[in-house]
């Protein structure tokens, strides 16, 4: 029987596969709008002129919008890298930017080379050839890799999200990992006994998917591939030990309970505008993957990076979803954070479609009911989606409003107390539970800070951005952060009572972060004050700016204390951290029996009964004035509380051990200014006093 497959090769799948039983490599690429495609394949002596050049006969070997062709491995002996050249009409005017001369790189390559003489400016000029200085594919089809990923975590209440940088997490000197390893995924392992102690449950690394290390974007959010891990991150050289090294990574973390959650970037690439480089994707077909203006020659430009993927598009769509599978079945991922996911809810013509995105309901179904994490940085430059806004109904949101509205309402802003009270409930304002909707209140991931923007500590140390080392004339990066210097800006010469208070508020921050309803979330080095200098938009600096300066963690042990006891006391209560809202399981005061809404309070408490969680109750005392203030407890008996947090109190005394927690000896508690109070309701239950936790 002829065998048509074997001749002319199969649109499916996409990208390169091994063919084991023809001891053969099937290639496979979509582009719409080419006239002529041509297969290139190199030697690793060789990557200027291709050893083997392959022209697809449109007749034998395109089906439908894709080009396709089989080869033995034999007829290609010593192939190592391969890439595209593809023709077809140059009219921007008509969204066409086609160049014969530019070596393009397979979207779905699963590893990307960088020769030496790599250029970019070679891949801007049109007309020009940029061989040998052009990125190419690497043919890893016929290598095996280990395809066991370890058992997956599943965390629920004790759910506690730490974003994580890879390189700048272990790359300075004083990070105690093995020099060879700083700044790699290998790194990265050699810290998860520091992540146990920490007691963090899952980590969500920035990107790590191949990128465009010329455009500065020390982040990764310039991506150039989305089926291979960044080979800057890894010790490894070569790419299968890469692609090996960061499945031992997601292995180990797993082993320690750890899931792994990547910041994922299918908004737009590292192509940048219509005078960036083409390395592939531009070159392959630029209107099917660009949303373009009217006019055809320039980009559309939501994520402020240049250009904007079409993720309206059913192959872009089908390349997002193929990236998604390889991260989750071949790398073992647990989840995804999307960078402005707004932007999967545009059109082609770039309106927006808020009632039923494809690209949405797609990746939504993709996911294992409970086991696959999708998280949405639901806005753009654009556009604001958050909450029931967005489309994405079952996915959890980073939630900017408890970002906003507990910053200023710690930092002593007027008329904040309703507002703070919706953030610690779980935003049921944003994420309704109503027969119409039915969010949960986990899906709100509430955080203080993340990678954009301040860092804790210099959240409160300064009033004003200082981004000047980026480049820009300080003119990037938010202007609106909430920051309050505590009196003094900057960090040196600090007076003694400033840095007091300033650690007290990093401590209430910490307090409410982890004693709201929602998924807590908390970026690396903030438990111990690592900062950045008042840069809250360091996306260009790899360098100490960046890199966590772990020398900190000794020097300010006491609040990385706190943190770790905070963390075990949330993980140690499920009433706080619930999939449901609290609803009647929880009461709302003041300094008295009522709450004060007025535009000039700034206290709040409450109590959380926790039966129905199989918990005990904690009560919640928070004074955001500048001055002492007198509270009355008004559930039970003075003797039935403990004390267990008082931000205003020195270390160690502002968090009680287990089984040291004091008791109460009054209704009335003196809460310092700005400070916060916990209480735990103990019991006695044949003889001992239940309600402790384990730190």
């Amino acid at each position: 029987m002829d065998n048509w497959t074997a001749r002319e090769g199969s649109p499916a799948p996409l990208g390169v596969a091994w063919i084991p039983e023809e001891q053969a490599y099937n290639f496979a690429l979509y582009s719409k709008n080419a006239t002529e495609v041509t297969l290139l394949l190199y030697t690793e002596s060789d990557v200027v002129h291709p050893r083997y050049t392959h022209k697809l006969d449109p007749v034998e070997n395109k089906s439908g919008q894709v080009w396709h062709c089989r080869l033995k491995a034999a007829s290609i002996a010593g192939a190592r890298y391969y890439a595209y050249t593809v023709s077809g009409p140059n009219e921007p005017g008509r969204g066409n930017r086609f160049d014969n001369q530019k070596i393009l790189f397979d979207p779905y390559a699963r590893a990307i080379f960088r020769p030496e003489h790599f250029s970019r400016d070679a891949a801007r000029i049109p007309g020009a050839s940029n061989a040998g200085r052009a990125k190419l594919g690497m043919l890893i089809g016929n290598h095996a890799f280990d395809r066991r990923g370890g058992q997956r975590p599943v965390h629920t209440s004790d759910t506690v999200i730490y974003e994580v940088h890879v390189r700048g997490f272990t790359k300075r000197d004083n990070s105690g990992v093995t020099p060879e390893r700083r700044g790699t995924y290998e790194g990265l392992i050699e810290k998860i006994p520091y992540l146990k102690e920490l007691g963090v449950t899952a980590v969500e690394l920035m990107p790590v998917f191949q990128q465009d290390i010329q455009e500065g974007s020390y982040w990764g959010y310039m991506p150039l591939n989305f089926f291979s891990p960044h080979h800057e991150y890894a010790v490894a050289e070569s790419t299968e030990d890469v692609v090996r090294e960061f499945r031992a990574m997601v292995k180990a973390l797993h082993e320690a309970g750890i899931e792994v959650i990547l910041d994922v970037v299918y908004n737009h690439t590292a192509e940048g505008d219509e005078t960036g480089p083409t390395y592939s994707y531009r070159g392959i077909d630029n209107a099917t993957y660009y949303l373009l203006q009217p006019d055809g020659i320039h980009y559309r430009n939501d994520t402020g990076t240049g250009n904007t993927f079409n993720c309206a598009h059913r192959y872009v769509r089908k390349m997002i979803y193929d990236s998604l599978r390889f991260w989750v079945q071949e790398m073992h991922v647990d989840g995804f954070r999307f960078d402005l996911a707004s932007i999967f809810t545009r059109n082609e013509d770039g309106s927006l479609n808020l009632h039923d995105p494809p690209l949405i309901a797609g990746i939504s179904s993709l996911a294992e009911p409970g086991r696959i994490r999708l998280i949405a940085e639901a806005w753009d430059l654009a556009t604001y989606e958050l909450g029931r806004s967005f489309p994405g109904s079952s996915w959890l949101q980073w939630n900017g409003k408890f970002r906003d509205d507990l910053r200023a309402f710690v930092r002593g802003d007027p008329g904040m107390v309703a507002a703070a009270m919706t953030r610690i409930y779980g935003s049921n304002d944003l994420f309704p539970d109503d027969l119409m909707n039915a969010y949960h209140a986990s899906q709100s991931v509430n955080f203080i800070t993340c990678h954009d923007g301040f860092c804790l500590y210099d959240l409160v140390s300064y009033n004003q951005k200082h981004n000047q080392a980026n480049g820009e004339g300080n003119r990037d990066g938010s202007d609106n952060n909430l920051s309050w210097n505590c009196g003094f800006e900057g960090d040196e010469g600090v007076p003694a009572e400033v840095v007091e208070l300033r650690k007290r508020q990093v401590k209430n921050f910490c307090c409410l972060l982890f004693l709201s309803n929602g998924t807590p979330m908390f970026s690396a080095g903030d438990e111990f004050l690592n900062t950045q200098g008042g840069n809250n938009n360091p996306y260009n600096q790899d360098n100490e700016t960046t890199w966590l300066d772990w020398s900190l963690l000794e020097k300010n042990d006491d609040i990385f204390r706190f943190f770790k006891s905070m963390i075990a006391f949330r993980k140690a209560h499920p009433s706080l951290g619930r999939s449901r809202f609290w609803r009647e399981d929880v009461s709302w005061y003041g300094v008295g029996a009522v709450p004060d809404l007025a535009f000039d309070s700034h206290t709040l408490a409450f109590c959380l009964r926790g039966a129905s969680q199989g918990d005990s109750d904690l009560y919640v005392m928070i004074n955001a004035y500048w001055e002492e203030l007198s509270f009355v407890v008004q559930d039970g008996q003075a003797e039935d509380w403990y004390r267990v947090v008082d931000t205003s109190l020195p270390s160690p005394k502002d968090f009680c051990k287990p089984g040291k927690e004091q008791r109460l000896h009054s209704m009335s508690y003196r809460l310092g200014p700005r400070s916060v109070v916990v209480l735990i309701r103990k019991q006695l239950t044949q003889g001992k006093v239940d309600g402790s936790f384990k730190a």
